[in-house]
């Protein structure tokens, strides 16, 4: 019943990528708003769509002021599978993601991310995070918002990763503050390297911003950590455990694990993936 439920989901997102496909190259030939907000926004709407017909997700989302994104933010979040970005798509408003450049490599999807104006990060290349940083704070100059998952790939067991620089570091230089996100059950929900999906109890909360104002290149680690203490500090109230049990970092030096996994981490953009 389960990889028969599963195969009619697949089957309605590809039907969805289809249609999204031509919706966006008609909504793109008119679209004249700064970013392509209102391509970027049909998009969203419609990769949403994937988390309404998928009978084997509840999804609960919290916090959203709709009246307070009159201004861009740098959009932050925990990652714990791909069934993330659906539901983060749930969101009322437009802002463009910073993704792993394999995934504009993709036939239709890359195309479709492309139209609507997302922004491609190669992870082979160190000199292509400065040109990201750059397209990203256009975006934000245009009025948009900016989506990283800061912990640049998934989690495996849904404890919370260190954090890269490269988001903070964006909103600092650009002024805007740091909208946190937290995100819970969705690692269950799309196993990775999986096809099937399971019953999940997904939960994504829109947190407090945090300002920027004021702050220099040298409160980069600081923002950081503050920003990535309130998504593991929520994910751990959610599961009604300490918050050391959510988060990765205090595990890998409880288990002895070297530096470059728990503690500083490189200067450098973030992407689903």
């Amino acid at each position: 019943m389960k990889a028969l439920s599963s195969a009619l989901t697949w089957t309605m997102i590809v039907l969805v990528v289809l249609v999204a496909l031509p919706t966006l190259l008609v909504v793109r030939l008119f679209d004249r708003t700064p970013a392509r907000a209102r391509t970027g926004r049909v998009f969203r709407v419609m990769g949403s769509w994937v988390t309404s017909f998928n009978p084997a997700w509840h999804i609960e989302v919290g916090g959203v002021d709709p009246a307070a994104l009159r201004h861009p933010y740098v959009v932050v979040s925990n990652h714990q599978s791909q069934a993330d970005i659906p539901v983060v798509s749930r969101l009322p408003w437009e802002m463009k993601w910073v993704a792993k450049k394999e995934l504009f490599d993709l036939p239709v999807m890359g195309w479709l991310m492309t139209l609507a104006g997302d922004i491609p990060v190669d992870r082979k290349d160190p000199a292509s995070r400065g040109s990201v940083l750059l397209r990203a704070q256009r975006k934000l100059e245009q009025g948009t918002s900016v989506m990283f998952f800061a912990e640049g790939t998934r989690s495996r067991d849904g404890r919370v990763k260190a954090f890269h620089d490269g988001a903070f570091r964006l909103a600092i230089e650009a002024g805007v503050p740091v909208l946190p996100l937290a995100l819970d059950g969705t690692m269950d929900a799309l196993p990775k390297h999986g096809w099937q999906f399971s019953r999940a109890d997904v939960r994504l909360d829109v947190l407090p911003p945090v300002s920027t104002e004021g702050l220099t290149e040298a409160d980069v680690p600081a923002l950081r950590d503050r920003v990535r203490q309130m998504i593991v500090g929520h994910v751990a109230d959610w599961r009604e455990v300490p918050a050391a049990s959510a988060d990765a970092l205090v595990a890998s030096r409880e288990t002895g694990e070297d530096g470059a996994k728990s503690g500083t981490v490189a200067a450098q953009p973030t992407r689903p993936g």
